[in-house]
């Protein structure tokens, strides 16, 4: 049977890179994001790739256009279908210069948790599962809204769009895990987050600022795309990856050991002792 997906915010960054994938699979994919220029761009990957694509702009803020309780208005009728909310490391560790962002993540778990515990007392076969991810190049950084006197980057150390997807196509394929973690700068800080979070603080006040700067004045006529897509008006396509191709991982260990459980139980203690202990480290040269 052709596999159906449908995937938001698909005209760029780890959505398009996933929309992509599952045309390689031959998939019939929904997509849906803001930017039309993006998403006839993803309707042309997805094809080329040998699937079937049915590309609408829509913005997901609206409760009418789409969005989680849309899919869930179709699933629970038949009661069969899979969720898979794409998360992130600071959707339990956040760091600062983004709160807005944070929050939004950290209102991604609640949400889902809640939705979980329904899905469950309802005794319901939809899924819900979540990837948290990695910082990763997207073209997010070209478009964002921000105030900082130089241009923003990612958080090393940065993935490839690639490497996210793979991370979500699994999920989707096995969402019977609650959530997935995905690179192992993810599992280094939720790890961290978790047993030494003052220290953490104290390391992030210390180098969370230059770590999200490139140290290259930011254009002060910079488009950003908070209240529209960059792309509306140009016809730019950005594509899935962002500007920092030169220092991106296309794989991450990590991801494959967290598919092979039992493996990855052990690299993920190994991590997390090694983790824990840097902080420490730094936070006591601090003091």
């Amino acid at each position: 049977m052709t596999q159906t997906v449908v995937i938001t915010g698909a005209s760029a960054g780890i959505a398009r890179a996933t929309a992509r994938l599952y045309g390689q699979r031959g998939a019939r994919v929904g997509l849906i994001a803001r930017g039309q220029a993006g998403l006839d761009g993803a309707a042309s990957d997805v094809e080329r790739a040998g699937g079937t694509a049915l590309a609408i702009s829509a913005d997901v803020a609206d409760y009418d256009q789409h969005g989680t309780m849309a899919a869930l208005a179709r699933m629970r009728p038949r009661d069969h279908g899979t969720i898979v909310q794409v998360g992130s490391a600071l959707s339990a560790r956040s760091i600062p210069l983004q709160s807005a962002y944070c929050g939004a993540k950290h209102g991604i778990n609640g949400f889902t948790s809640s939705l979980r515990c329904e899905l469950l007392h309802d005794k319901s076969q939809v899924r819900v599962t979540v990837v948290q991810m990695p910082a990763v190049n997207t073209p997010q950084f070209s478009w964002v809204r921000s105030r900082l006197p130089d241009r923003p980057q990612p958080v090393p150390p940065i993935y490839q769009p690639e490497v996210a997807a793979r991370g979500v196509l699994f999920a989707a394929k096995h969402p019977g895990r609650r959530e997935y973690w995905a690179g192992a700068s993810t599992v280094a800080t939720l790890a961290a987050n978790k047993f030494v979070p003052s220290l953490l603080d104290r390391y992030l006040a210390r180098t969370g600022y230059s770590s999200q700067q490139t140290g290259q004045p930011a254009s002060p006529d910079r488009p950003d795309n908070l209240m529209q897509p960059v792309d509306r008006g140009t016809g730019t396509d950005h594509g899935a990856h962002g500007e920092f191709d030169g220092r991106s991982h296309p794989r991450s260990a990590q991801l494959w050991l967290s598919q092979h459980r039992a493996a990855g139980a052990l690299a993920a203690c190994g991590t997390a002792a090694a983790t824990v202990a840097a902080v420490a480290t730094v936070a006591a040269r601090r003091r």
